[in-house]
């Protein structure tokens, strides 16, 4: 995990944390800039699909929704769901724009009000980077002599599309919009994502902390994989998770899309059609919480 900003995994470097931001949803301007005309239209087209295309499969989502809830309700008490918090951690790389982020984020919305009507905690995130090809970390390490293996050479961004602490059982769709937007995703850099979401639920006061990792792919970071080898991200990931599993105190889960997640995952469950997504990621977190055997895969 990180100490100190640096990960205590002796194979794992950073090369420097200076540019890297964790935000609330609504503060991406702040490290992204404000919308070009383009990017703007595309987001309105995007939130437009959003809330009336997807009508009918945001129907269909919440009667499902309704039996979830009545099936935990009645196999766990009220004392019980209110210890219990769940996060979901988005994927938010270049290769989830379109269909995929779009249902990410209609399926956020969802969760977070079939989580709330059940009392427990939800905690929303995204992870991504705020550049492409290495952003300021990259032109930092060029300009300072350039040592060899710097470790992860990208610019970190963390967002916080809903905080566990926020007691309502809907926040509105408005912060999952900015899922949407063009000029958001971009390299997917996920242990340290992880271990950002584990140390957020580690503050929470609740009693069974739950992680589900949702993403379509390896982690991928150009700038980071060229000069430190093709394994170096995968690598870290899965001593993550490894060390997440050991330490015992995180339930952790991946959830993939159109992407079978890695093995080394306890739970696992994956879905080839991004529009599957709500309805099986409801099935999912309602046998999480009612089974802890660790026998949900697929």
């Amino acid at each position: 995990m990180k100490v100190n900003g640096k990960s205590e995994h002796l194979d794992y470097r950073v090369y420097t944390t200076k540019f890297d931001r964790v935000v609330n949803a609504a503060e991406l301007d702040s490290v992204l800039g404000p919308l070009s005309p383009i990017d703007r239209k595309h987001l309105d087209e995007a939130w437009s699909e959003l809330q009336s295309g997807l009508l009918p499969w945001k129907t269909k989502v919440q009667i499902g929704s309704i039996e979830a809830a009545t099936n935990i309700r009645a196999k766990m008490p009220t004392d019980q769901r209110e210890d219990v918090v769940v996060t979901l951690l988005f994927d938010q790389s270049g290769s989830m724009r379109g269909q995929k982020m779009l249902f990410s984020s209609a399926t956020a919305d969802v969760m977070q009000e079939f989580l709330g009507t059940l009392n427990i905690a939800c905690e929303i995130l995204g992870f991504t980077t705020s550049r492409w090809r290495g952003g300021r970390s990259r032109r930092r390490w060029r300009w300072r002599f350039k040592p060899r293996n710097p470790g992860r050479l990208n610019d970190l961004l963390h967002v916080v599309f809903r905080a566990a602490d926020d007691n309502r059982v809907s926040t509105g769709s408005w912060s999952y919009r900015q899922m949407l937007r063009y000029d958001y995703p971009k390299e997917n850099i996920d242990g340290e994502a992880i271990e950002w979401a584990v140390a957020r639920l580690r503050n929470v006061d609740r009693r069974r902390k739950i992680l589900i990792v949702l993403s379509d792919g390896a982690p991928v970071d150009d700038s980071t994989l060229q000069e430190n080898g093709p394994c170096y991200l995968s690598n870290h990931l899965q001593e993550v998770v490894e060390t997440v599993k050991h330490e015992g105190d995180v339930e952790i889960a991946a959830f993939g899309i159109g992407f079978g997640p890695h093995q080394f995952y306890p739970l696992k469950h994956h879905v080839d059609d991004p529009s599957a997504l709500g309805t099986e990621l409801l099935k999912f977190v309602e046998n999480l919480l009612i089974n802890s055997s660790g026998s949900v895969t697929n």
